[in-house]
């Protein structure tokens, strides 16, 4: 006992203590519990299991218990302290309320607290404490903190409802809006593609028209040849028409592939792995977005290189989607040429290179740039969704994580080779 200190204030000094430490208010509740209780310590709680015969039972059957039950922020407030004391004897008696936040809702309820002491070569220590609560209303077996949890519960459990309603909600609504971006950026690449398109459909057309302004002009040679009664120039002037009607077919079966090229690109996938011939894929691509860049910027220009390895044949693939993959490489290429271009000046040469190659029990398909490469410090984000190094408006962020999805949907792998200053090499991997 300090100095000028009497036993009452120290009394109500180690009931104070004695609180807090159960409600681990102090710095060392436990410690501060082995000090001011006895180690004989009896007593009993609201419940008729909460009964301890000594502070080991007290530490094991209620402190462990209460204190994982009550929250950090939980407030104690004593409304009307009794004391009295007699010899050794000090008997600490009075209500209380315990207040907390839980999930946004205030709890409060009381309860009443008798603890008697005995003085012990200058201390007090606790050898009994009972708690009761003023009410008395609980279901036998049951002890307060519980009561008072199940009231909680139950309103938490009302809130978790409600909040898993609107989650259901917001997870729909991102489905929905995931499905919308997905989709916009598939017509994104379209677009990019259109002045390519454009281009490419321009030349089987226009052999389409000439060969039939050819076959008209023949065909009109052959009236006259018929009415001349020379069947022998009857007959060349009609192979000659028969010939043209081929080459007519022929280009109008290319401008036909090209058109279901660009419409199966923006439909959406079947999912069905049909034979596709990736060499044709990949060359077809690589013109028709070179075509399309340069329509869009007559100032664009690249050197375009091909290594197709003629022993793959066809491989089992969605043709459309493995497009929409080789196409975002090759754009993302032709940008990042582009750049160096502006940066660098005329003695730098853009070149991008397309290559195929069969190894063993897989194919390799390579998009080469020289481009300025990818920085290290970025480049464990690149495959990451709404990650662009393009400038704002210029990229939607989702080309490379789609490209990523779609290529691991396929069962292989989408790899990088960068070195800043030197350019990149993408490498799509899918099994045969």
């Amino acid at each position: 006992m300090k100095e000028g200190e009497n036993r009452s204030d120290l009394l109500l000094k180690t009931f104070y203590r004695l609180v807090n430490a159960i409600m681990s208010k102090t710095d060392d509740p436990a410690g501060d519990l082995l000090s001011v209780m006895a180690d004989d310590i009896k007593g009993f709680g609201t419940g008729k299991h909460e009964v301890f015969n000594s502070r080991d039972e007290f530490m094991e059957r209620i402190y462990r218990v209460f204190g994982k039950q009550l929250p950090a922020e939980a407030h104690l407030e004593f409304l009307n302290l009794q004391i009295a004391m007699q010899d050794t004897i000090g008997i600490v008696h009075g209500p209380y309320e315990i207040s907390y936040m839980l999930g946004g809702i205030e709890t409060r309820f009381y309860m009443r607290r008798t603890v008697i002491f005995k003085w012990d070569n200058e201390y007090w220590r606790a050898i009994h404490m009972h708690v009761s609560e003023p009410s008395a209303h609980l279901t036998e077996g049951e002890s307060w903190p519980v009561k008072a949890l199940k009231a909680q519960n139950e309103e938490l459990k009302r809130q978790v409802e409600l909040q898993t309603e609107k989650l259901s909600k917001s997870l729909s609504e991102l489905k929905a809006t995931q499905h919308q971006l997905i989709l916009s950026a598939k017509m994104a690449s379209l677009g990019e593609l259109t002045a390519g398109i454009a281009h490419e459909i321009q030349n089987p057309l226009n052999f389409v028209n000439n060969f039939s302004e050819v076959n008209k002009e023949l065909l009109s040679e052959m009236k006259d040849e018929m009415e001349k009664g020379n069947l022998e120039e009857i007959k060349s002037i009609a192979n000659d028409v028969i010939e043209n009607e081929e080459k007519i077919n022929h280009h109008g079966k290319r401008a036909d592939a090209i058109v279901k090229s660009m419409l199966q690109h923006s439909g959406t996938s079947s999912g069905q792995k049909e034979p596709t011939d990736v060499n044709a894929l990949c060359d077809e691509y690589l013109r028709l977005a070179y075509h399309g860049l340069r329509a869009k910027d007559k100032s664009f220009n690249a050197v375009t290189k091909t290594d197709f390895d003629n022993s793959i044949g066809k491989v089992n693939v969605v043709s459309q989607e493995i497009g929409r993959v080789i196409l975002n490489l090759i754009n993302n290429a032709f940008y990042a040429v582009d750049e160096k271009k502006k940066q660098s000046g005329n003695e730098y040469e853009p070149t991008v290179s397309v290559s195929t190659k069969k190894e063993k029990d897989k194919v390799e398909i390579r998009v080469k740039d020289n481009g300025n490469g990818i920085p290290q410090k970025v480049l464990d984000k690149i495959f990451q969704p709404f990650f662009t190094t393009k400038p704002t408006g210029q990229g939607t962020g989702l080309g490379l994580s789609l490209s990523y999805d779609i290529v691991k949907a396929h069962g292989g792998e989408l790899k990088v080779e960068t070195k800043e200053g030197d350019g990149s090499i993408f490498t799509i991997s899918l099994p045969i």
